[in-house]
């Protein structure tokens, strides 16, 4: 029975152990009945706290918005519709009065 080559390093030299496939070259251990939804992105809020997709947040400080005048306030409420990997913007939001934007993690707080 052939083993899939190691995800770390791509050696071909897997075995099983237990129920883990161990690789001989790097040391890395994986349960390959395991599915991968642990490797879920991890965004977390102005005070460390983590998002989820449907959380509701406030503004923590005053956003200019990029092309426009409009400045959203300190307190305004916005419902985070996706969180996404991107450096910069990690959330599609829903923020009240102004409409759908990107916003960055670090200026909000879960409400």
């Amino acid at each position: 029975m052939s083993q899939p080559n190691c995800p770390q390093c791509q050696c071909e030299y897997v075995y099983a152990d237990q129920q883990l496939l161990i690789c001989p070259e790097c040391a890395y251990q994986w349960n390959p009945h395991h599915t991968d939804d642990d490797e879920s992105i991890i965004v977390k809020d102005a005070n460390g706290t983590l998002l989820n997709d449907g959380d509701k947040v406030t503004i923590a400080k005053d956003l200019k918005i990029k092309g426009s005048s409009q400045v959203i306030k300190i307190g305004t409420k916005a419902i985070v519709r996706r969180v996404l990997e991107k450096k910069d913007h990690e959330l599609d939001c829903k923020v009240n009065g102004i409409g759908e934007m990107m916003v960055t993690a670090k200026f909000v707080k879960k409400a």
